[in-house]
């Protein structure tokens, strides 16, 4: 076994693989075709004179030697990139970085338009991506570089992965001007009483659902009283607009939608806060354009 005959390309392979369980999964998060994949994988079983992956019903499953290798390697490589991103000064303006984030479907929403634009006056060729990771594969994502950070109701609660909190929430109940609830002399702050008389919507994407909202309307025994349950958000405004069901959302959601349509808004009882945060690796920390991302997107959103 040659060292110098190896391709260190054909690691990153290796790494790819034994996080995806898939030859051809691993090939899409390096921008590789199937075939160059499982090439590159049979280099690998050659120079290392062991299979490294045999099929299972749950997919590729790392032989004994691919377990000891692939951790190693991968925090090598890891280090070699930050290393060499250390000493690279970063200029916005002439960057041709691809940035790829990780945002719920709200997050697109309400973060992308003012990250693009700001994208667009201080770094004009760098390009953005939103990728769809499920929110318990977020620090593997961002462990293998699959992303650059995510923002959204996340925590640091994995080795190796930063946080920051950019702001806190909580949950609003919105709906059409003259819907419920109707009675007259309402505060601005529904009670329980004034909620178990009216029907819900509640969005839950599947992706990154946070159940708060199903939590707080089963304490309060209103869980049944959930009629619509869309994946998404795009369709809370027609929802609000065109039904007689009240939308529970989160406040910065609310809030814009209030201000550019012609909705109703307010706060509930007893409604949970939480906490958006933005996560990162700590192989990143001191990388400079990881730096310039993490401070826009401070400078953009952080209301703490």
């Amino acid at each position: 076994m040659n060292f110098r005959q190896l391709d260190l390309n054909l690691l990153r392979v290796l790494v790819a693989i034994h996080r995806t369980r898939s030859v051809t999964e691993a090939g899409k998060s390096l921008a590789l075709s199937q075939p160059a994949a499982s090439n590159a994988l049979a280099r690998l079983r050659d120079f290392f004179g062991d299979e490294l992956f045999v099929r299972s019903l749950v997919g590729l499953q790392p032989t004994r030697l691919c377990e000891q290798l692939a951790p190693a390697i991968q925090a090598q490589l890891l280090a070699m990139e930050s290393l060499v991103q250390n000493h690279q000064p970063f200029d916005a303006l002439s960057s041709q970085r691809h940035w790829r984030l990780s945002l719920s479907d709200l997050g697109e929403i309400l973060f992308f338009p003012r990250l693009a634009a700001a994208l667009r006056s201080e770094s004009p060729h760098a390009r953005l991506s939103n990728v769809s990771v499920d929110a318990s594969q977020v620090a593997t994502a961002l462990e293998a570089r699959d992303i650059d950070l995510a923002v959204g109701i996340l925590k640091s609660q994995h080795r190796g992965i930063r946080s920051q909190l950019l702001f806190r929430e909580r949950y609003m109940a919105i709906s059409s001007k003259g819907g419920p609830p109707t009675r007259r002399g309402l505060s601005k702050t529904l009670s329980h009483a004034q909620l178990a008389e009216a029907r819900f919507v509640v969005v839950a994407p599947t992706a990154t659902f946070h159940g708060s909202v199903e939590k707080m309307l089963t304490g309060m025994k209103l869980q049944d009283r959930i009629l619509i349950r869309p994946r998404h958000f795009g369709s809370i405004a027609e929802l609000a607009q065109n039904t007689d069901l009240l939308c529970i959302v989160p406040e910065m959601y609310a809030r814009d939608l209030c201000q550019r349509l012609q909705l109703q808004m307010w706060a509930i009882e007893d409604a949970p806060v939480y906490e958006v945060n933005m996560v990162w690796h700590s192989s990143t920390d001191q990388d400079a354009d990881q730096l310039w991302m993490r401070g826009s997107i401070k400078r953009l959103f952080a209301r703490v």
